[in-house]
């Protein structure tokens, strides 16, 4: 019989992240920092808004765009934390997480350690072409937690607006940055009219499981983008778009306890690292570090099945991020300060075994 299955369907590789957690689901005994969800549970008075909005009998389909509410909050909190204005009618679209119907074939850019995985205007000069139409800039990163300053900015949207072409700004852990604020590519001046801004609930608010997001744009992207969006997913949930009217309202203490936590344990695996001579560069967004474990002539992924094998600490191979990860493993602070305490200390004696066998 045929196989019914498409050839490009079976080409996609299952990802580095999910193999990780699945073997840490199968043993006993393990520490896993392999996932990059928050450990805090959605603040009650949005859970609360949530509740109520079904208890109303709030279960229908909302627009293809989103609650009209939801759309104006958004608006009101991308004009207050960004300085951007966007019209919530006509440039704002609500979607099923931040990434929903986004399908890209781009060409990599490979950043560097030493210029703390910052994207430079030399490195953007010299991977576009005369195709490329559109730029992905995921900044707060993941999985480096590497960040874009304002000046690191201007200096990729002069060649921006001198190639003449957009950038999809996926500002998803716009609100982790720890020594300094967000500042999103939009703002800048000539680049809110070429910027598609992604955005979402799922890290700043601890609201995962909610599936939910957001785009905003000009208006005829944003129109095209609603035309796919009708016909693959029609709209993101009612309940969660009640509840996030309310963490948009009167979240913003919720993020910065929850922030004030990451930060916390930012510190703590930075100095474990320098305490075991394992070098890190220091991270400034997200809830990510990407320690390089090049010295131990191992790929990231026998590291950490190592790791994983001899110690039950579950992380992430850089690789799994791309060839430009190798050497490097992505370890999340999204948990405890207690687990991390004990995860640590787990991977000290394994740095310690390591180097004491060379």
């Amino acid at each position: 019989m045929r196989n019914p299955i498409a050839d490009k369907v079976m080409g996609i590789q299952p990802s580095g992240i999910r193999k990780f957690f699945d073997l840490a689901s199968e043993m006993e005994d393990v520490v896993s920092l392999g996932v990059g969800e928050p450990d805090f549970d959605t603040p009650w008075h949005i859970r609360d808004e949530g509740i109520y909005s079904l208890e109303k009998g709030r279960t229908f389909y909302t627009s293809n765009a989103g609650l009209k509410e939801l759309r104006v909050e958004i608006c009101n909190y991308l004009k207050r934390r960004c300085g951007v204005t966007y019209d919530p009618n006509r440039e704002t679209l609500v979607t099923v997480g931040g990434s929903e119907a986004i399908d890209l074939v781009p060409k990599v850019i490979e950043l560097k350690n030493e210029n703390q995985f910052r994207l430079t205007k030399e490195e953007l000069l010299g991977a576009i072409t005369d195709k490329t139409k559109l730029l992905v800039l995921p900044f707060p990163n993941n999985p480096t937690g590497a960040v874009m300053r304002r000046e690191d900015l201007e200096a990729i949207a002069e060649v921006i607006i001198e190639k003449d072409i957009f950038v999809l700004s996926d500002e998803i852990y716009a609100e982790l940055t720890y020594d300094t604020d967000h500042v999103s590519i939009a703002s800048l001046p000539g680049m809110r009219e070429r910027t598609v801004t992604m955005n979402g609930f799922s890290k700043a608010y601890a609201m995962t499981g909610w599936r939910l997001g957001y785009a905003c744009a000009p208006s005829e992207i944003i129109a095209q983008m609603t035309k796919v969006h009708q016909f693959a997913i029609m709209s993101a949930p009612t309940t969660s778009q009640y509840a996030a009217v309310e963490a948009l309202r009167n979240g913003d203490g919720d993020v910065q306890e929850m922030r004030m936590a990451y930060n916390g344990r930012r510190r703590f695996l930075m100095h474990a690292f320098q305490e075991m001579g394992l070098p890190c560069f220091e991270p400034f967004g997200a809830f990510y570090v990407f320690p390089c474990i090049k010295e131990f002539g191992m790929t990231s992924e026998e590291f950490a099945e190592k790791l994983l094998a001899e110690e039950r600490v579950a992380v992430v191979p850089g690789s799994a991020f791309g060839d430009c990860g190798e050497g490097y493993l992505r370890i999340s602070y999204a948990y405890s300060l207690e687990d991390l305490k004990v995860a640590l200390g787990r991977l000290e004696k394994f740095v310690k075994r390591l180097k004491g066998n060379k």
